[in-house]
């Protein structure tokens, strides 16, 4: 268990390595979604924040955005753009009073105790506030998954690679139930094109891409854009959300 943990921190500590090119090229999360968690709610709090993607999405639609980010190259990232982050990990963070009409976990929410987190937010959380879980899941269709998982073998453990089903597990939302929430699941999905270099950039992002070494993350990169050709990749973003209302409301 131990040597999981220490793996799952190193990976989580290497998005910094790229937090430029993070925010670049990480997909933005559908319109339609970001809409839906702003509806009639004015403060948010951004937690494992990053460059502040998700962040900046909810403040261009209207709400005053708190971010907490342990790394703080992806700190300053989100910093540059306008963000406001406190750097810190969600688990030792200090509200210092403040609450929150809704608190978002973008993609973060595999790398925080779930317990502890979800113990937090209920303490920061207003009456009628809601908590959401937020994934984005590109899924390449020409070249397919499996042709372009060739030119990772054998540097890469593509097993690992989550699917909508694992992060939204029964093991997850029962626990979310259990802290007294009613959870609602959103599926939406994006038709989207990638530049054979956006591609590769975006794939460089992955903590476990950036945890190999320089001269194996060299030969994959290298092996990716014999791959993928001039042509690009078509895909389609596939956009979960889990939203968490507490039954008390």
């Amino acid at each position: 268990m131990e040597g999981s943990r220490n793996a799952d921190r190193l990976r989580a500590e290497a998005f910094g390595l790229a937090a430029d090119d993070y925010h670049r090229y990480r997909p933005r999360y559908p319109h339609s979604l970001i809409s839906e968690l702003v509806a009639d709610k004015t403060a948010a709090l951004d937690v494992g924040a990053g460059t502040g993607i998700a962040a900046a999405q909810l403040q261009d639609a209207g709400m005053e955005v708190l971010a907490v980010e342990p790394d703080a190259r992806m700190a300053r990232v989100a910093t540059q753009h306008g963000i406001s982050v406190e750097k810190s990990r969600f688990e030792d963070w200090d509200p210092a009073g403040r609450s929150f009409d809704l608190v978002i976990f973008a993609q973060s929410f595999q790398w925080v105790e779930p317990q502890v987190a979800l113990d937090k937010v209920a303490s920061v959380l207003r009456p009628g506030g809601r908590l959401a879980l937020l994934w984005n899941r590109i899924i390449p269709i020409t070249p397919t998954q499996d042709e372009l998982d060739e030119a990772y073998a054998p540097h890469v453990n593509t097993s690992q690679r989550a699917t909508i089903s694992d992060v939204c597990e029964r093991e997850l939302m029962e626990m979310i139930r259990s802290c007294g929430y009613e959870v609602q699941q959103r599926g939406l999905a994006e038709a989207l094109h990638y530049s054979t270099d956006a591609w590769v950039n975006m794939v460089f992002t992955y903590s476990n891409v950036l945890t190999l070494g320089s001269k194996t993350r060299s030969e994959v990169r290298a092996r990716l854009v014999r791959r993928i050709g001039v042509d690009g990749v078509d895909a389609e973003n596939h956009a979960v959300a889990v939203i968490a209302i507490s039954a008390a409301n």
